[in-house]
């Protein structure tokens, strides 16, 4: 039942007295050790928080400062070069954007009064030490940032990326991972409408685990993270706390792994579906009410992270009485209590006048309250525990400006331009018909190009009834406006290794993918939001490829005019060995800047799939195709190699393509489009025919004579700033002009066809590949690995 009372003691005031260290105690004792390494602060990190305070912190201050200083939480080493997302931001991508970096989530105004809010984040070293909770908590979080910002949760996605498909331990992270994103997201109702699962043995001992939500609101309904107004009441609600996930953004996720020492592995998070849902529905009924002034979900830091945050963010300060926050574990110390990342808990600021019906919404729907203290006009962040005070600091130096900001050294690798020299383009490639046979069926037999239905089966992509296309599309398009079909498109991509190729054009081509992607179902892109996982910025190298992503991205988005809405980094994906660390190839993860891309539609209805339903329609291939064969899938799965150069960047052509793909979408030009990336042509073809069962006729002379190029590297090249589209016959004159107008390449290179009631991918005068036989080898390939 609901309850603002204090938790339950069972220690004698003595007891509880022994083991709290007061502010005054902290004074007193300045010369008292302190294990300030064991929770993840440098020497000369601990201080600087004796500068601050002029003495030495408390236990709890020091527990405080020790999660918000983690890297996962202050950024110290990303936010000077993170700043250049809002530097290279000019006024006009500023017009639709509402509430940018900063806040828990972005958001975007979409039109008609309404606007989404978006985010991807990661939950990555959990996911390692306890795939099923650490994958099933990171949905959860990401959710709650939604509903901080006011919003209504619509759809889930995820990038995923584990190891080596044949490692043991590869089984244990996949089961536990895809069940924990499904069993979450299931549980809630929100359908997964997209994401990518990749397997590279580079993510062995630090699998990817990034999941992003999506929310829709009212322009009016937009709530900010910010204490204001002295006397206002500080408000905790949800689960209890107890002690799963102490020090996680400390520690997990903010050190590397070492393989040959032990290391101190905090609790994972657990998480409990059934109380978010009912999170969110009492949040949405708060806003509804207007009885919150703003709230904050209790994610990474817990406590610690929640009040600090929104008194940085407020114009005064805040109180906390510790004792009344409502406990699974009575033996807590105030530290633990600050420190636990314990899951579905919310923290709001209610006015008094408002309190009594707060507690009626919360009492109705059965969630268990506490008030815990109130805002004041200090300026200061206090805390007592049992009427003993433990916490006094300036909050902006725990979650605000007066945080650390590192400029850590770095330099390009060593190794780069030994790997940027081992082209892929010198390899062999097929020497006849029968080999390029032999090497598509390869190819589409690879655990990185095969079917995922595996993993998308066990989620729900369409649970709600507003979910127009979800994977194998290019996008997923969920509906926002009933009455109107208004809604949005959204894709993540990225290519860990064109961005260990080049971490400048890497992060450019996932963010021109995840543009193409949108485009491609008819949706105008509008924003992005990032997850940029990287190794320990402690090696210049992997701090170079940090820094030279970032700096792609903003020049990208400034180039093609979307904002950075925010998002979130991940360090530390990189495990100390013998023989392998700071300055070798194979110290870090490939660098992976994950792009969440959001564009709007007008109506849902009109999106465009990524697979033919029809006999008789023309393809076409738009964009040119070059040499691009280094970083490939094919590189990968025939010859086990990655070295070279990536593919070009041309935004210029990615804006011109995707405007063409809008207005052909539009205007009923296509029946669908699919964009050119992983795998190349001979992928895109693949899918499309698997996608409904129709064949396809393909004639390559055009295309190798326009472009100078063979066989395999036309059906395997990765060229950006290209589709494939498939034009009723009815509608070819109309598309070819549109396409001759704007003076964009479109070349026709074959015909849906059924084969007289035996389908097939024939590539004229190279293979026939019949869909039984393309199914074969692209279907059930993680089934036969995971069972």
């Amino acid at each position: 039942m609901p309850s603002i009372d204090p938790a339950v003691d069972p220690r004698t005031d003595r007891e509880v007295d022994s083991q709290i260290d007061t502010v005054a105690d902290a004074a007193n004792t300045p010369d008292q050790p302190q294990p300030y390494g064991e929770l993840g602060l440098a020497e000369g990190e601990y201080q600087q928080i004796r500068e601050l305070l002029g003495r030495r912190p408390t236990a709890a201050e020091l527990a405080m400062y020790s999660v918000m200083w983690s890297e996962h939480c202050s950024y110290k080493s990303s936010k000077r070069h993170l700043a250049q997302f809002g530097k290279k931001t000019t006024d006009e991508m500023r017009e639709k954007l509402l509430v940018g970096i900063g806040q828990n989530a972005g958001v975007v105004d979409i039109g008609d009064g309404w606007a989404v809010t978006f985010k991807v984040e990661s939950h990555n070293s959990p996911s390692f030490v306890e795939p099923y909770q650490g994958a099933a908590t990171g949905v959860g979080g990401i959710v709650r940032d939604i509903i901080s910002m006011g919003a209504r949760p619509i759809a889930v996605m995820d990038q995923l990326r584990f190891g080596d498909v044949d490692h043991p331990d590869t089984q244990r992270i996949v089961h536990g991972v895809v069940a924990g994103v499904g069993g979450y997201g299931n549980s809630l109702g929100l359908p997964n409408i997209g994401g990518e699962t990749e397997f590279d043995p580079a993510y062995q001992r630090n699998p990817l685990v990034n999941a992003l939500c999506v929310g829709a609101l009212r322009h009016e309904d937009i709530h900010l993270a910010n204490a204001s107004g002295a006397g206002n009441k500080v408000v905790l609600f949800g689960a209890r706390t107890g002690g799963d996930g102490i020090g996680g953004a400390s520690i997990l996720s903010s050190q590397s792994f070492d393989a040959d020492k032990p290391s101190k592995r905090p609790s994972v998070q657990v998480g409990d579906p059934f109380m978010e849902k009912l999170l969110i529905e009492c949040c949405l009924e708060l806003y509804a009410a207007g009885v919150v002034e703003a709230i904050q979900d209790l994610g990474a830091a817990g406590i610690s992270c929640a009040t600090s945050e929104l008194a940085a963010n407020g114009d005064g300060g805040m109180h906390v009485d510790l004792e009344t926050v409502l406990l699974r574990d009575p033996t807590l110390t105030a530290g633990e209590i600050l420190m636990s990342e314990s899951q579905e808990r919310m923290m709001a600021v209610v006015s008094p006048a408002k309190l009594t019906e707060f507690l009626a919404i919360t009492g109705r729907w059965e969630v268990e309250t506490a008030v815990i203290g109130e805002v004041t006009d200090t300026g200061r962040l206090t805390i007592d525990h049992h009427g003993r005070r433990i916490v006094d600091v300036d909050p902006g130096t725990v979650a605000g400006e007066g945080t650390p900001v590192y400029d850590r050294p770095y330099a390009k690798p060593a190794w780069q331009d030994g790997l940027g020299a081992d082209r892929a383009e010198d390899l062999p490639r097929a020497a006849g018909p029968d080999e390029l046979r032999e090497q598509v069926l390869t190819l589409i037999s690879s655990p990185n190009l095969a079917s995922k239905s595996w993993v998308t089966s066990q989620y729900d992509r369409y649970v709600q009834g507003n979910t127009a296309l979800a994977m194998p599309d290019d996008a997923g398009v969920v509906r926002v406006d009933e009455e109107t079909g208004l809604g949005v498109a959204l894709a993540t991509d990225a290519n860990g290794r064109f961005a260990k190729l080049d971490p400048y054009a890497g992060a450019q081509l996932a963010l021109a993918e995840a543009y193409r992607n949108v485009a491609c179902v008819g949706a105008q892109p509008l924003a992005i939001s990032d997850c940029l996982n990287f190794g320990s910025p402690e090696d210049p190298d992997a701090m170079w490829q940090l820094v030279q992503s970032i700096t792609g991205l903003a020049d990208g988005c400034a180039e093609l005019g979307v904002p950075v809405t925010g998002g979130n980094v991940s360090l530390y994906n990189s495990t100390k060995s013998e023989g392998v660390g700071p300055g070798h190839i194979d110290a870090s993860i490939h660098p992976t800047p994950v792009v969440a891309m959001l564009g709007v539609l007008d109506d849902v209805t009109r999106a465009t799939p990524s697979g033919w339903q029809s006999e008789g329609l023309a393809l076409y291939l738009l964009g040119t195709t070059a040499e691009e064969l280094s970083g490939s899938e094919w590189a990968r799965a025939v010859h086990t190699h990655l070295g070279g150069r990536p593919p070009a960047v041309d935004f210029a052509a990615e804006k011109e393509l995707a405007e063409i793909l809008i207005a052909a979408s539009r205007d009923g030009l296509v029946d669908s489009a699919h964009d050119l990336s992983s795998g190349g042509l001979i992928q895109a073809l693949v899918d499309g025919v698997l996608r409904h069962g129709v064949g396809a006729r393909i004639v390559l002379d055009e295309l190798l004579a326009r472009d100078g190029l063979d066989a395999p590297t036309a059906l395997f090249s990765e060229s950006a700033a290209r589709a494939l589209v498939a034009v009723p016959r009815t509608e070819e004159v109309r598309f070819t002009d549109m396409c001759s107008a704007r003076g964009f390449p479109a070349l026709r290179v074959g015909v849906t066809d059924d084969a007289g009631g035996d389908p097939a991918l024939e590539v004229q005068g190279q293979f026939r590949l019949t869909v039984a036989e393309l199914r074969a080898a692209n279907e059930g390939v993680l089934e036969r690995i995971f069972g």
